[in-house]
């Protein structure tokens, strides 16, 4: 991608996610998982078809009949591009009237995202300080050490985020003999690594186990982040060791690096759909409504909050607001 190409618009896609957070955030607390995604999902692709660009979805939807479903083409032609997406991260989080939901858009250069199987990963995530400081092959009492260490401080001074799940008793039980705090989240794979690698938010390493495909969205993040994610398969039956050779993946055990989830040059955008802290969720006002999203590129090499209204008539009653 070029300066010149519409592939490399930045603004384009927040505008994409800010209309799917729109869209998702009118079900919060509604208790409708389906309801909330279907919007979300819907208002994703009508912005994308209205880009200048030839997308391939990577990472979407796995049903042939779902509007972001992987394969599919989006756009109304211009520059290719591979698109990872999730209109809802954390649709059960909206659902419930929870915290920390979002939705999120990366970009990649055409053909450069890698197809992962549809099955769980074991993932280790950090921000900028504590790079090239993790490995996911040691245990996870030496890596928050080494975190510690990183930032020059203790263990207990250490935030690990992990997703609340059975499969993570033991895990958590290693945190905490190594002294680190925990903060369980209940959705937000994706969030919990970007979050991880935000000053500010008091969280430093997000690990644990969760889904391959949201592997490349956390990756494209951190890339532009400067953070580090490292990630491995984790199959649990032998269809699922097939579907990976299926995948073009013959080693199982391999650990993914950040560049290999997302090389090349990448745009991420996202867009808060409940409060979480790293984003604010959508404000309903009188006639408008507010987002505050996030959007990165490594071209560029910046990182932007943007704080957005979008009003819902042109003839409008409603004075524009600092934030605040």
């Amino acid at each position: 991608m070029t300066d010149r190409e519409p592939g490399c618009n930045c603004e384009a896609y927040a505008a994409v996610t800010e209309r799917a957070a729109i869209a998702g955030a009118r079900w919060l607390g509604r208790g409708d998982v389906t309801g909330a995604e279907e919007s979300a999902a819907t208002a994703m692709r009508e912005g994308l078809d209205a880009l200048d660009i030839a997308g391939r979805i990577v990472v979407g939807g796995d049903e042939e009949s779902h509007v972001l479903a992987i394969g599919s083409t989006v756009g109304s032609g211009g520059a290719e591009v591979d698109l990872a997406v999730d209109p809802l991260e954390g649709r059960a989080v909206v659902a419930r009237g929870d915290y920390g939901a979002m939705s999120m858009i990366a970009v990649g250069e055409s053909g450069s995202f890698p197809r992962l199987p549809q099955m769980y990963m074991r993932k280790i995530a950090v921000g900028p300080v504590a790079r090239r400081k993790i490995d996911l092959g040691r245990p996870v009492g030496e890596n928050i050490a080494a975190i510690a260490d990183a930032f020059g401080r203790k263990p207990n001074d250490i935030t690990a985020i992990v997703l609340d799940r059975p499969r993570h008793h033991d895990l958590i039980e290693e945190i905490r003999a190594a002294g680190a705090r925990i903060k369980l989240i209940q959705d937000g794979d994706v969030t919990a690594s970007i979050t991880a690698a935000v000053r500010g938010t008091n969280d430093h390493i997000a690990v644990g186990i969760g889904g391959a495909r949201q592997a490349v969205l956390s990756a494209a993040a951190l890339r532009c982040l400067g953070g580090e994610l490292q990630a491995q398969l984790w199959p649990t039956s032998r269809s699922e060791i097939e579907q990976a050779q299926e995948h073009g993946i013959d080693d199982v055990n391999k650990v993914f690096e950040t560049d290999e989830l997302a090389p090349g040059e990448v745009i991420v955008a996202a867009t808060g759909v409940t409060n979480g802290d790293l984003l604010r969720g959508v404000r309903f006002l009188t006639d408008s409504a507010r987002t505050h999203s996030i959007v990165m590129c490594t071209r560029h090499n910046w990182v932007r909050f943007v704080d957005g209204i979008h009003f819902f008539a042109r003839e409008r009653r409603e004075e524009v607001r600092l934030l605040g």
